[in-house]
């Protein structure tokens, strides 16, 4: 596809990975809108990337359904979305809490589906539109303590095969994106620390191979890559 003038709205776009994306995006020329809970760690984005931005939960249905909308009253279409939201909570089985579960899959699962349903209805009517599954290496191989957030990512998957098949008649492409570690704020969120690395991924590296992916012609398209640090150790 031809980047440049293309509608783009990413979730999660205020910082990490979804904020790496919205950056690489604008810089191939997209009109991009990123979205998120904290209006300041958008607006503070926003400003830096020259993107637009809107303060909404993907996990909370009215705020997905208004979101689409509200993009493509300003912008006249959509023309990729980028499911980036999500975040983790990790602990053993036996220690695990329902909410802790329910909590990661309301982002990761259940805000992933309402954002795609909402920009799948408008690629159908389209005939056209790029849908992005930001996943994780996580969810090809689960491990100890990350049964919410490798199972989240499992799930999404699914999900994306399903609506691969279901929406390639309507000219639409489907692709998952398996990061492995990135240099993000991500476990210190999640509530582990992790030893930084300057070897292991930044979100540029992300972003890079989703632009280049994109940029093949529509006739053909990139179901699902990983992408992983050459050397992280």
């Amino acid at each position: 596809m031809e980047l440049q003038g293309a509608k783009a709205l990413v979730t999660g776009g205020g910082e990490g990975i979804g904020k790496g994306i919205a950056a690489a995006f604008s810089r191939e020329g997209a009109d991009v809108v990123i979205t998120g809970r904290r209006a300041d760690v958008l607006e503070a984005a926003a400003a830096e990337l020259g993107v637009g931005w809107s303060v909404g939960d993907v996990g909370d249905e009215d705020d997905a359904v208004r979101t689409v909308r509200e993009f493509v009253d300003e912008h006249g279409r959509l023309d990729v979305l980028v499911n980036n939201a999500g975040f983790g909570r990790f602990a053993p089985l036996v220690d695990m809490e329902l909410s802790d579960l329910e909590a990661v899959y309301r982002t990761n699962v259940f805000g992933a589906f309402l954002m795609a349903r909402e920009a799948a209805r408008i690629f159908v009517r389209q005939q056209s539109g790029h849908l992005i599954n930001i996943s994780s290496t996580s969810g090809l191989k689960g491990g100890s303590g990350s049964t919410a957030y490798s199972s989240s990512k499992f799930a999404l998957r699914g999900m994306t095969e399903c609506w691969r098949d279901e929406l390639r008649r309507h000219n639409v492409r489907v692709m998952l994106v398996n990061p492995s570690e990135v240099q993000t704020g991500f476990s210190s969120k999640a509530g582990y620390e992790r030893e930084g690395s300057p070897k292991k991924l930044r979100a540029r590296e992300i972003a890079d191979a989703i632009v280049g992916a994109l940029k093949i012609d529509d006739r053909g398209f990139i179901p699902e890559f990983s992408v992983f640090a050459t050397n992280p150790f």
